[in-house]
């Protein structure tokens, strides 16, 4: 799944992320709205990864949705 497509389909992918991220409030998944890099700094902000962790766990999971 590309970004573009992750923006559409957003609405039904916040539950997976709140499952995936736990530690992502509702208020970070309402402002990311789609945006695979906004994401990946919520994920470095709650978990303490480095960029290229987060974004390599955000390529991961939307290979898998």
């Amino acid at each position: 799944m590309n970004t573009d497509v992750l923006q559409g389909k957003w609405s039904q992918l916040k539950g997976t992320v709140r499952k995936q991220w736990g530690k992502l409030t509702d208020d970070d998944v309402d402002q990311i709205q789609g945006d695979a890099e906004i994401l990946q700094g919520r994920i470095q902000e709650r978990y303490g990864r480095t960029k290229e962790q987060a974004k390599q766990e955000v390529d991961t999971w939307l290979q898998s949705h």
